[in-house]
């Protein structure tokens, strides 16, 4: 098998590639071989398959030896004894840097409970791949595979590998403009996703498939003689269905599969621009045109650089379907995107001088990450702006410059959207705009069509606050954020320093003792942030309460002095300072030191639970109420309040114990789908959970948010049932809520 597969490779690279010496393909087949020997495939297959599979696939991109080599070899710094040094040493420098990304990459694990830890994850990713795209491709392919071989693990990693696909690998084939690999991730992370809607698409779509035929088959050969009879020479045939972008339409749409204009498609591929617009004018003369469904993306090329004309018309009995009609060279980009520009041609490769340029205009997006991931300290920032970016499914308007530059926006965008698009300079120095030569106001939605030009004055005091409330792209909201961030950092910082020293004093705390360089980066880490002064600032303009950092960093204090402290010199404490160290526990379970017969209640705010950190808050005659410490009402007290706050924290008993309940409201973010509201009440029928109110409303056409107070044993219980409720078709994110 082996053997057979890697003649498979030899074979396929002979049909592209212009050299007969694979001495190096050989070389990396043989190592990769020995070092896999004892190790095997779920399936229980020899492990070398899943390497030369790889490589396969990397062959029918038609991509460089390089490529190839360390496809063969991805795995063997991951899984073996072999170094990067070694794979340098014996082949290359540049085949062991492939391999080093992919191996790093390969060590990301995508947790949906662990967002910080997801979010630097994602640093590393688009890292690897700044330095050589071909690192992703690597591991498209390496997915893909994973993802054709998805049968023989449990339904539970079918499901977490199908989500992290559809969620991170396919958008990027999409934004790589590889719709060869894009198309098949979809489809298999729909197989396990929906398994129950897929196969009953596949069976819909197979019934028809006799009159499909025969209907594409006529248009096909009746479209031929008409361009033979002008001289137009093309390629006409059926395009093969993608079931996951049907699928989307039938659901956000609210449609049947007979709705589907493109369920019927034909696809027509020509020499030049101008037999493009040829073909459209003839298929336009011989069938009914569909109002509003024609899209010319070669004059508006989509930001993943794809180029074709989309035409929906009416077929000869009444049926609809669809063509695109697009040169060779779109047709290659279409199918193989930044692939295209790593492909061996002559000799030598493509990603060369006028090519290269296309290839950075694709990457553009990929540098504005970069960009952001530079800019953001704030780890949480960096993934609402990721996730939105990585949206394949957003809707897209097209704007022009005043010297003609086509502008590619969200649907719903502003000129603010436009002016940061250009630069962030423009939009910081942004004072008003034009709209096809007259002043708009700024939360103008811009049309596709509109030519904009964007004023600006030296004297601007910078953006609006007000604007983030208007703008629609990430990038725009992240440069205004950081704009506010960078302007006020310094004073920000000095602030928050304050505000840490003055907690540790009014808690008796030295804070030179917590200020250790290992304990000040545990907090960085949990928190997100790349340096001590990030966290300041963060405190300084709100975003971190001072309590939780001071907090943390004394919980390592303790942790390192708990064995340091003698029997003798606990109970000297205790006879000299007998209420210093008293504990008082409550019959909630809340230990809360230092407070004699108190009366403590749980907040609404915030409805801590079981595992949460937590403080009280001194109420003026009702006792202690306990918050959580990301409680807003907490976060935001004034310097007089804050001296209120005291240490609390849950009891042993507690923590340990299934018999009490708590409040806890979470929001589900999601398509406005019909059965949705079924499967969230289902998952919560399965896990046992009481729902003690419930609101679901309509945000837009195509969003819902769910409002769910339930009844909960303690945290851990509730990330158990929000990683389940992600888990569900349409269940765009889930956040815990104040009340």
């Amino acid at each position: 098998m082996p053997e057979q597969l890697y003649i498979d490779l030899i074979n396929q690279m002979k049909k592209y590639h212009p050299s007969d010496d694979f001495s190096m393909i050989e070389k990396a087949y043989q190592l990769a071989k020995n070092a896999h020997v004892e190790q095997v495939r779920k399936s229980g297959e020899p492990y070398i398959i899943h390497p030369l599979s790889v490589a396969k696939i990397l062959a029918e991109l038609e991509l460089d030896k390089e490529s190839i080599v360390a496809g063969i070899l991805h795995d063997v710094v991951e899984d073996t004894s072999y170094t990067t040094a070694e794979i340098a040493q014996e082949f290359n420098d540049e085949i062991a840097l492939l391999v080093d990304g992919v191996t790093k990459l390969t060590q990301i694990s995508y947790t949906t409970d662990k967002e910080e830890i997801q979010a630097e994850n994602y640093r590393k990713m688009f890292l690897a791949m700044a330095k050589d795209i071909r690192v992703i491709l690597i591991k498209l392919a390496d997915r893909l595979h994973n993802m054709r071989t998805l049968k023989f693990m449990t339904p539970e990693k079918q499901k977490e590998k199908a989500r992290e696909t559809l969620n991170i690998y396919a958008p990027l084939a999409h934004r790589l403009g590889i719709s060869k690999i894009k198309v098949e991730l979809e489809d298999l992370c729909l197989r396990y996703l929906e398994e129950e809607a897929y196969y009953k698409l596949v069976e819909s779509i197979a019934q028809r498939r006799d009159e499909r035929t025969d209907n594409v088959e006529k248009i096909v050969a009746k479209l031929k003689e008409e361009l033979d009879a002008v001289g137009i020479e093309a390629t006409v045939e059926g395009r093969p269905k993608h079931f996951f972008s049907i699928y989307k339409k039938m659901v956000n749409q609210n449609k049947d599969l007979d709705q589907i204009y493109d369920l019927y498609a034909v696809r027509a591929v020509v020499k030049t621009v101008k037999d493009c617009y040829g073909v459209l004018g003839i298929i336009h003369e011989l069938y009914k045109p569909i109002p509003g469904r024609f899209k010319d993306y070669i004059a508006m090329p989509k930001p993943n650089m794809y180029q074709s004309l989309h035409t929906s018309l009416l077929g000869p009995e009444g049926y609809p379907f669809e063509i695109q009609i697009r040169t060779m060279d779109m047709h290659r980009t279409a199918e193989y995107g930044i692939a295209a520009h790593w492909k061996y041609k002559e000799g030598k490769l493509s990603a060369q001088e006028s090519t290269e340029r296309n290839a950075e205009q694709k990457l553009n997006w990929l540098k504005q990450i970069l960009e952001w991931q530079r800019d953001m300290s704030d780890n949480k920032e960096f993934m609402d702006a990721l996730k939105s970016d990585l949206d394949v499914y957003q809707e897209q308007v097209y704007a022009f410059t005043p010297t003609g530059d086509i502008v590619n926006l969200p649907a719903g965008s502003t000129p603010i959207d436009f002016a940061y698009h250009i630069h962030s300079a423009v939009g910081n120095k942004m004072v008003g705009a034009r709209v096809n030569g007259k002043i708009v106001t700024f939360d103008y939605v811009v049309k596709t069509g509109d030519r904009i030009e964007i004023i600006t004055s030296q004297n601007s005091r910078g953006p609006s606050r007000d604007w983030l409330k208007i703008v629609k792209s990430s990038q725009a909201r992240s440069k205004i954020n950081q704009w506010y961030k960078k302007e006020f950092k310094d004073e920000n910082i000095s602030k928050g320093k304050e505000l840490i020293e003055k907690y540790a004093k009014q808690k008796g705390l030295n804070l030179s003792l917590l200020l250790k360089p290992e304990w000040m980066k545990l907090v960085q880490s949990k928190y997100g942030f790349k340096d001590w002064s990030a966290v300041c600032a963060a405190v300084g303009h709100g975003g971190l309460k001072e309590g939780q950092i001071v907090n943390r960093l004394h919980e390592e204090y303790r942790k390192t002095i708990k064995d340091e402290i003698k029997d003798e010199d606990i109970l000297k404490e205790i006879v000299d300072h007998p209420t210093k160290n008293q504990v008082k526990k409550s019959k909630s379970g809340i230990v809360v030191k230092g407070i004699e017969d108190l009366a403590v209640r749980f907040s609404k705010c915030c409805s801590p639970v079981p595992g949460d950190e937590i403080v009280g808050f001194i109420t003026r005659g009702r006792g202690v109420s306990i918050h959580r410490t990301d409680c807003d009402n907490m976060i935001h007290l004034n310097e007089i309040e804050r001296h209120r706050m005291i240490d609390a924290e849950w009891g042993g008993n507690v923590k340990n114990s299934g018999d009490m309940v708590y409040r806890a409201d979470i929001q589900i973010y999601g398509s406005d789908r019909g059965g949705l509201l079924f499967d969230v009440s289902k998952v919560l029928t399965e896990e046992d959970i009481k729902v003690k109110a419930l609101n679901a409303r309509s945000i837009n056409k195509e969003r819902s948010v769910f409002n769910l107070s339930l009844e909960i044993k303690g945290v851990d219980q509730l990330n158990k049932l929000i990683k389940k409720l992600q888990m569900l078709q349409g269940v765009d994110d889930i956040v815990r809520t104040n009340n």
